[in-house]
């Protein structure tokens, strides 16, 4: 089974269902399934634009709406979790997943799912000590803090896939676990994006959250996306019990730019005598209706239950029993339904309707899963709180909000249950929240700091093990190897070392479209520098500003995320 990997999505559909086509023209193969790893950006029409965390200017269509209204269908199975540039709105219409266009299907705030034997987990959104342990409490229209925490990841979703025991073979996050960048070439990754040393060396990149699943699941492969770049590693865990020891082969991609390293193929053998189309998971559907009481729709935090004698239930691993209940409720049944219906217009260009509001429509998907098997359909019952005299009902952030999450009052001052995290010493801002606009171009800085000899070096030390390291051809029908469908990844390790990966770029076309005028959605420079490579800085308390301010010059200097990415229409304008 060949399936093809994309990293950010941004709305561009269109372009990347047009790469994979000329990859299969070109490489005379089928790509079976297509895999998007966040901000995949399922906006409907313009009240959805308006529950999405971008600047104003930044908040264009794209091409969902036409695969949503029918206009078009995808030409490839998709599967897709959900990032922190969403249209969140619709997205929490899906708490368990469901299809949101034919033949494009969102996994849910967390799921596993089966397609054609291959069991694919996934998790939505990206990590902030300070909302994880809350119930999922935002409901439309959003709040300039409610527009921000709806994306972050809940430690009830963590604590349900914590349940999985039996093999998963993919998994997506949005953001990387903690501490992958060690198993690949640090030093070449470090080349490319010189803001995430500090990070890097201090191991408080990525998500703890996600580091945590990584060590428990131990997948096959492991795909993200958020930072904007194309970087491999072999993670080989240490043996679990009697178990033998298992190898996650970890990938992130870029976002879709042309000449950026967005898509990869990989191929994953057969599975015999499995169905044709996606199933629904019996262990994880076991394992949701087990933990459905534990459920909350309410900012207060929760915790987890433990074996203290407080607890009637501390263990929801799902047992043959429950598994075979859950298969019995789906009358034998686990072909996921073709039941997707549309709850929202579509997005009319001969009728364009910018005062629209965002909408809070029930879907009958969830519906009718909760009813089949018991669940709680989250965004119903918050509807109804927020419906009754009394309840929470935010105010729309205003488009010329600035949307800076230091106004958040959220729980930042409780204790983290990471030891590690330091996303909680700044109330400002997740520290891996990638800042849309500011990214230097790398390679003009090399040159003007003699970067090109570190490259070299960088380059030699990633190619002086080359020979020992993990590969996997694209393989053709005729059985030739083509270079630019492999995935290059360095040799398993338990420890750090020195690099051995070099990342070859696969041989793609660029999209025929261009970004739109100004920079592209959710993650784009400003106009006058539309070439230059853009991902989100990560926040640095304030401490940390001052210590890179009085640095050397080798890193420029941080921006601080509340002065540039949700600036006024105008102040964003102005900056350079």
């Amino acid at each position: 089974m060949k399936i093809a990997v994309e990293g950010c999505c941004h709305g561009e559909l269109d372009k990347i269902y047009e790469t994979i086509g000329y990859l299969e023209k070109k490489e005379g193969v089928k790509v079976d399934l297509l895999l998007c790893c966040g901000d995949f950006q399922a906006v409907r029409n313009e009240g959805d634009m308006k529950c999405m965390a971008v600047p104003v200017k930044y908040r264009t269509m794209q091409t969902f709406y036409k695969y949503y209204s029918g206009e078009k269908k995808a030409p490839v199975l998709t599967i897709f979790i959900g990032g922190n540039h969403e249209a969140s709105n619709h997205l929490q219409e899906l708490p368990y997943g469901g299809w949101v266009a034919p033949n494009i299907y969102y996994l849910g705030y967390a799921g596993i799912i089966r397609y054609k034997g291959i069991r694919i987990g996934g998790i939505s959104g990206i990590f902030k000590s300070h909302d994880y342990r809350k119930g999922h409490h935002e409901f439309p229209p959003y709040d300039p803090d409610t527009l921000r925490s709806v994306y972050h990841i809940r430690n009830i979703d963590v604590y349900k896939l914590k349940q999985i025991q039996m093999p998963i073979d993919i998994f997506m996050s949005h953001d990387w676990p903690r501490g992958i960048y060690h198993y690949g070439c640090t030093e070449e990754l470090l080349r490319k994006k010189k803001f995430l040393r500090q990070e890097v060396e201090s191991n408080t990149l990525g998500s703890p959250a996600a580091a945590e699943l990584l060590d428990h699941l131990q997948p096959s492969y492991w795909f993200s996306a958020h930072l904007h770049v194309k970087f491999a590693a072999v993670m080989q865990h240490a043996p679990k019990a009697s178990g033998a020891p298992r190898t996650t082969k970890f990938l992130s991609l870029d976002k879709c730019l042309p000449h950026r390293e967005f898509l990869q193929v990989v191929e994953i053998p057969d599975r015999s005598d499995s169905a044709e189309g996606l199933e629904y998971d019996p262990e994880w559907l076991a394992i949701l209706k087990s933990t459905n009481g534990l459920q909350r729709t309410t900012p207060h935090p929760w915790i987890p239950p433990m074996n203290n004698g407080l607890h009637q239930r501390w263990n929801f691993t799902a047992s043959e029993a429950e598994m075979m209940e859950v298969v019995d409720e789906m009358n034998g049944e686990l072909a996921i339904p073709d039941n997707f219906s549309r709850t929202v217009p579509a997005y009319n260009p001969a009728n364009p309707q910018p005062r629209a509001i965002p909408s809070c429509s029930t879907n009958p998907q969830t519906t009718e899963l909760c009813a089949t098997l018991g669940l709680t359909d989250l965004y119903a019952q918050k509807a109804q709180h927020v419906s009754e005299p009394g309840g929470a009902h935010g105010a729309m952030a205003g488009e010329d909000d600035d949307g800076d999450d230091a106004h958040s009052t959220g729980s930042v001052d409780e204790p983290s249950e990471y030891p590690t995290d330091t996303s909680g010493l700044s109330n400002s801002c997740n520290p891996d929240e990638i800042t849309i606009e500011d990214e230097w171009e790398e390679e003009e800085k090399d040159k003007e700091d003699g970067g090109g000899e570190g490259k070299q070096a960088a380059k030699g030390a990633c190619d002086s093990k080359k020979a020992q390291a993990g590969e996997e051809s694209l393989v053709s029908p005729s059985g030739t190897a083509h270079a630019s469908g492999r995935m290059v990844l360095p040799e398993p390790k338990l420890e750090d070392s020195t690099c051995d990966v070099s990342l070859s770029p696969m041989n793609l076309p660029p999209p025929t479209h261009s970004p739109p005028e100004g920079g592209e959605e959710g993650g784009a420079s400003d106009g006058a520098e539309e070439e230059t490579p853009v991902v989100r800085i990560p926040k640095r308390t304030s401490d940390e500003s001052e210590a890179t301010a009085g640095g050397t010059g080798g890193t420029p200097r941080i921006k601080r995320r509340n002065q540039v990415i949700y600036a006024a229409a105008d102040d964003d304008e102005d900056e350079s």
